[in-house]
């Protein structure tokens, strides 16, 4: 199975910019693609952004769109999120997943249960 180990969250006041990153080891297949969910308390987990590995295609909630991206680096077998222009609602555990499957829509990407793998989460705190 693959291991997620995801990292870098933390305080951040309104306005701000972190990045969090996910590092995937232990694959026993090659072609997968990644993403992160998001989860506040007392809610569903939610999509952010997920990227082909291969192909480097990538997807984003259409919400967040224009102020998190998404990118991975193969070479170190990692996933990042660069989210910019923080707010307090964007508070929530950041998951780092996985999985073998290749989506070519959002149908695919946005929900939770088509991924395989996950990490155990980086708390993310925007201060209002």
């Amino acid at each position: 199975q693959v291991q997620l180990v995801d990292a870098g969250g933390g305080l951040v006041q309104a306005g701000g910019s972190l990045r969090v990153s996910c590092v995937a080891s232990g694959s026993s297949f090659r072609r997968y693609t990644m993403g992160w969910f998001r989860q506040a308390p007392g809610t569903e987990r939610e999509f952010v952004a997920a990227i082909s590995w291969i192909g480097g295609r990538t997807y984003y909630a259409d919400s967040l769109k224009g102020r998190f991206t998404i990118s991975r680096d193969n070479a170190k077998n990692t996933v990042s999120l660069q989210m910019n222009s923080l707010k307090p609602e964007d508070t929530a555990v950041y998951f780092c997943t996985a999985t073998p499957s290749a989506f070519t829509t959002g149908l695919g990407y946005v929900r939770a249960s088509n991924y395989d793998y996950w990490g155990q989460g980086t708390q993310v705190t925007v201060a209002s």
